[in-house]
């Protein structure tokens, strides 16, 4: 995410360089909202660290004219280009004079800051090069005391080069994606944030009053001041798009207070740290039963190159393929859209030439395939898809991950369609699944369970685990769906009871031996 006051390409290559640069644009209403904040302390400036378009600069002269205080802008920018388009956007060369081209993360400014405003470049952590990785770590590591997971993003990066620039008293806000509560090196960097600085208000935002419409990702607005922590933070959800009732909030002191536009709790900071500071306060009693008692999660397998191993009944008769290389499979969630997968189901994918197997390789020496897969391998070498980075990793290139069939999947990436589906058709998912194994394998518990798991509240209970997007998308890894909380009356009700399976575990433990290094870390 980055600022700029004009509209977002909706495709293209457009669209694609802003993914690369992270700018996604900050709208008035937020700006001036979080501009407000930061300048609550008293300060007479503000501090952008990616003043890209210009919308927190813009958003200061607003709140001068209407306080008559004079602000100055401070800044930096990596990109001249952004410069260009502030001027655009109604700054003067005047505006930006106190703006440096610099990186703020790896050449940061000297000195401390009263009131820092940002919108960070949300890049994605695969799409950040090994050496800046490196680099960035070092400086985590600087900050915090401890090197943060190679997930997070260079925003997570801003966000604490500021607080280090945060000078005693001074307020900060930041909008940003959030990945920055949700993922793995989530607790080490909060718990460190909290323990240091005063985190006095989080703003979330409802899927249809989304700052950034049609872009992949749920904001949140954080803002802290340098000042003693405190055991207790304001947590906000805007109901309303373009809406000024953040800013008038905010200008009045942060007053509790709910209205149709917003909805306003006073939350502990113990709760908030263990629920998830973008999710709703926990209203669930902890210590009742989880999906991890009677299951065991695994994602779907990942096959590098699904254009190669995932194949349509008609590719694989027409290479010859024999079927004991062939499992059938489901790769897209959109191919099973309801709550079953059933052998009809697989007849109208084929039908309308989706792929339905996957082509399993064992670890044997290529002289010893058949002619017809020892020729298709040879044409994968000739392709280059032994040399992606996933496929490279495996001895031999070609040795297909393994799973035993799941009962039960779960569509993990979807837009208000998460969903637990039966499996009926004995497929084993791709990656854009879950598999959940019931830790007994006689029907009847995996129908009790499969009874548990469709029920609403338990959906509901997906967001207290899961990841969120943009527009309501959620995503959850295995781990933490083993963590989904089942309502106690319902798993009371059809009589499912706990239970500990070694077997499963022990063949479960055989499948993550087989995943690449790389994928490893979505196990325990």
């Amino acid at each position: 995410m980055r600022q700029c006051n004009r509209k977002l390409p909706s495709a293209g290559p457009e669209r694609e360089a802003l993914r690369e640069k992270g700018q996604f644009w900050t709208p008035e209403w937020v700006a001036e909202a979080m501009v407000a904040y930061a300048l609550a302390g008293g300060a007479d400036h503000i501090f952008d660290p990616a003043v890209g378009g210009g919308a927190f600069f813009l958003a200061a002269k607003v709140l001068a004219r209407e306080t008559g205080k004079g602000i100055k802008l401070l800044g930096t920018e990596v990109d001249p280009d952004a410069l260009r388009q502030a001027r655009q956007s109604g700054l003067s060369e005047g505006d930006l004079s106190h703006v440096q081209i610099a990186d703020f993360v790896l050449d940061p400014p000297r000195g401390l800051f009263k009131a820092i405003v940002a919108n960070p470049p949300y890049i994605r952590h695969h799409r950040v090069p090994t050496l800046v990785k490196e680099k960035l770590k070092a400086i985590g590591t600087s900050i915090v005391g401890m090197a943060l997971d190679g997930r997070a993003g260079i925003h997570v990066y801003f966000l604490l080069r500021a607080l280090q620039l945060l000078d005693r008293g001074g307020r900060l806000a930041f909008i940003m994606p959030a990945d920055t509560c949700e993922g793995v090196f989530a607790p080490h960097l909060w718990n460190w944030i909290t323990g240091r600085f005063r985190l006095e208000v989080v703003v979330t935002f409802a899927p249809e009053a989304t700052p950034f419409p049609g872009v992949d990702t749920n904001p949140l607005i954080f803002m802290i001041t340098n000042a003693e922590p405190q055991d207790h933070f304001l947590w906000v959800k805007c109901n309303d798009a373009n809406t000024m009732e953040l800013k008038k909030w905010i200008m009045s002191g942060n007053k509790v207070t709910t209205n149709s536009a917003l909805t306003v709790y006073e939350r502990r900071l113990t709760e908030g740290l263990a629920t998830g500071l973008s999710r709703p306060p926990a209203e669930k009693q902890a210590g009742g039963p989880v999906l991890g008692d009677f299951a065991r999660v695994l994602r779907g397998v990942a096959t590098g190159a699904n254009e190669f191993f995932f194949l349509t009944r008609q590719q694989a008769t027409d290479l010859g393929i024999p079927d004991e290389f062939l499992v059938p499979a489901v790769g897209r969630t959109r191919d099973v859209p309801g709550h079953e997968i059933t052998p009809e189901t697989l007849r109208r994918l084929e039908e309308i030439g989706r792929p339905t197997l996957l082509f399993s390789p064992d670890g044997r020496a290529m002289d010893s395939f058949p002619e017809a897969v020892r020729s298709y391998l040879k044409h994968g070498e000739k392709m280059g898809f032994n040399q992606r980075p996933l496929i490279a990793t495996r001895r031999p290139w070609y040795k297909m991950e393994r799973r035993p069939v799941p009962p039960i999947l779960f569509a993990y990436l979807g837009r208000r369609n998460a969903r637990f589906i039966r499996n009926l058709a004995n497929v084993v998912p791709l990656t854009g699944f879950l598999c959940v194994y019931p830790n007994r394998g006689e029907a009847i518990f995996t129908d009790k369970l499969w009874e548990v798991l469709r029920h609403p509240v338990t959906t509901s209970n997906l967001s207290l685990v899961s990841k969120s997007y943009g527009e309501g998308a959620i995503k959850v890894e295995p781990r933490a769906l083993e963590r989904l909380p089942l309502p106690p009356a319902v798993v009371a009700e059809v009589g499912l009871e706990p239970v500990q399976a070694p077997a499963l575990a022990k063949a479960l433990d055989i499948c993550k031996a087989t995943a690449p290094r790389q994928l490893r870390v979505f196990y325990p």
